[in-house]
């Protein structure tokens, strides 16, 4: 298989398609491998339009959502970032080009584990990876310039916006299925500021906190 022309395909066919412009973005989409992050047997996968298997139930988001969660972040040199779902470890790669440092939270030891190894045998030494249920939030080092979560949420706890510095950014998908939606919310004086970004439809975080529901 023709990864480089498989790669660039990705990049033209797909992200670009889906708004996502940002050149250094692009750049990185193009020197990052996604191929060494994808479980092997499915590496001839790894530039389809596809959420590819990573085993114990979970999976790799599609290239283009990948892409325009962390267009969306906006993240800057010097930034302190958080990834709510380790997955594959491929979006936190991808975040540590970006920012100063990127703290990955992973409930499932052998995919955070397997991310750990990658990281080091590509020498991303400004990751730090841990064991733990972020669904609820992760204060453990806040507070955090940027917060991206890679699984959605029904309902977002106030940890999550506390954990924010001044200024920051948390990428989140929020609602139930079939229809969910991606927002960009802010921590600013006042408290938050909330902005839609877009429609998709993404698994929920594991232990992810239900709202009440109403019972006839």
């Amino acid at each position: 298989m023709d990864f480089e022309q498989a790669r660039f395909n990705m990049v033209e066919q797909q992200i670009r398609t889906w708004e996502v412009l940002d050149p250094t973005i692009l750049d990185l989409l193009s020197t990052v491998r996604r191929e060494d992050y994808v479980p092997p047997r499915y590496r001839n996968l790894a530039f389809i339009d596809m959420e590819i298997p990573l085993g114990y139930g979970e999976t790799m988001l599609a290239p283009k959502l990948e892409a325009r969660l962390i267009q969306e972040a906006a993240i800057q040199p010097g930034d302190r970032v958080l990834e709510i779902g380790t997955g594959s470890g491929y979006m936190a790669a991808l975040m540590a080009s970006l920012g100063q440092h990127v703290h990955t939270v992973e409930i499932i030891p052998e995919l955070s584990a397997a991310a750990q190894r990658k990281f080091s045998e590509h020498g991303l030494h400004n990751i730090t990876a841990e064991v733990g249920d972020g669904a609820r939030g992760w204060d453990a080092h806040a507070p955090y310039d940027v917060i991206i979560a890679t699984g959605s949420l029904p309902t977002l706890p106030d940890a999550f916006a506390r954990a924010l510095a001044p200024g920051g950014r948390l990428i989140v998908v929020l609602g139930d299925p079939p229809v969910m939606t991606a927002y960009r919310i802010r921590r600013i004086a006042e408290g938050t500021s909330r902005e839609g970004l877009f429609e998709t439809c993404i698994k929920p975080l594991r232990n992810a906190p239900q709202p009440a529901r109403f019972v006839f």
